[in-house]
């Protein structure tokens, strides 16, 4: 398996990305949507203990509806659910949604969405995306390379106490089948290994290893030593790690729910523990159907690569992530892996 040509989930054809960041004095949050091709299918995998959903109900193999318009992944706890609502209302305007009745302007937009927990980083607890930068999110979408890190719904992010943010990544499965990942890191769990590098790391492919430190032994340790006294003050509901999986293959409502499932395994490989009581860990899964639906060892492989890119994408993110402060307003400071573990000890 070899990564698409930008290595991110837009190398499914037809996924387009947009990201609305607000990291303005006093803001450290955003908004992430993945929009897919119409007549995409659906379906969602939920496991943190804290989750803040929106349509999963609606992506259960059982129920009727099996099209997504855009997924919607935002930052700001319960309120930034309300970005949904601008992605939607841009989805309408766009000639997208759920037929509803014979006119042409009865449809209903399908955005699920999910949210992170990032309240209070950045010095106030109420900035939180609203549905006008879940609109603009929308409307920013587009294919081609994806800007990783502290942007869009990874914008506040923390990941086991370091800088999070998102990361994304592809791979083509035998065949010519795509399949890609797209994550939000916010884990109340460990992307970071006792000798301080990333657990992910092993899943990268070459030319995302090359471009990772070597950390010191004093840096790792002095990071532990930090890490328990924060362990020790976790409150429930504050993490949640999101993942959005595609891919071009042809897949029902219910092979969308087992990917998702299966690519929960991603997270397991990249963050230690995780689907814990403090985390809202949800993946969506979508298939565009461009290609024909795989078969016995093909859709074997077609698990087993979603997983390696979520995986893969964690660690990208974190790898990703740059140093933030903003106590002078009341925040935090946020050191990111690359500035912890290369410090001096």
């Amino acid at each position: 398996m070899q990564p698409g040509r930008h290595n991110a989930i837009t190398d499914v054809d037809g996924v387009l990305v947009g990201h609305v960041t607000r990291d303005e004095p006093g803001w450290l949050t955003g908004v992430t949507v993945v929009v897919p091709p119409p007549r995409t299918v659906g379906s969602v995998d939920v496991r943190g203990g804290g989750p803040g959903t929106r349509e999963t109900d609606l992506l259960d193999p059982v129920n009727r509806v099996d099209a997504v318009d855009a997924v919607v992944l935002a930052g700001g706890s319960a309120f930034g659910l309300g970005a949904a609502d601008g992605a939607a209302d841009a989805a309408w305007a766009a000639g997208r949604g759920w037929p509803v009745g014979p006119g042409p302007d009865e449809r209903v937009p399908i955005v699920p969405a999910a949210i992170v927990f990032d309240l209070g980083r950045a010095g106030s607890w109420r900035h939180h995306p609203s549905p006008a930068d879940g609109a603009a999110a929308y409307r920013a979408a587009a294919p081609g390379p994806v800007t990783e890190g502290p942007v869009g719904a990874g914008t506040g992010t923390r990941a086991g106490g370091l800088r999070g943010g998102v990361g994304t990544a592809s791979f083509v499965v035998e065949g010519g089948v795509t399949v890609a990942a797209l994550v939000v890191v916010n884990a109340a769990g460990s992307a970071v290994a006792a000798d301080g590098t990333l657990l992910g790391a092993a899943a990268l492919v070459e030319g995302e290893l090359a471009a990772l430190p070597h950390p010191g032994p004093d840096a790792a340790a002095a990071h532990w030593r930090e890490r328990a006294a924060e362990v020790a003050a976790l409150r429930a509901g504050r993490a949640t790690t999101l993942a959005v999986v595609a891919t071009d293959a042809t897949l029902t409502k219910a092979g969308c729910r087992r990917l998702a499932t299966v690519a929960h395994d991603g997270m397991a490989r990249a963050l230690s523990p995780v689907h814990t009581e403090f985390d809202g860990d949800t993946v969506f899964a979508l298939a565009t159907g461009a290609r024909p639906e795989p078969q016995r060892i093909d859709l074997f492989e077609l698990h087993d690569a979603a997983a390696r890119c979520v995986t893969r994408a964690i660690a990208r993110a974190v790898a990703a992530g740059t140093s933030v402060d903003r106590s002078a307003d009341g925040g935090l400071t946020i050191r990111s892996w690359r500035d912890t573990m290369t410090r001096a000890g």
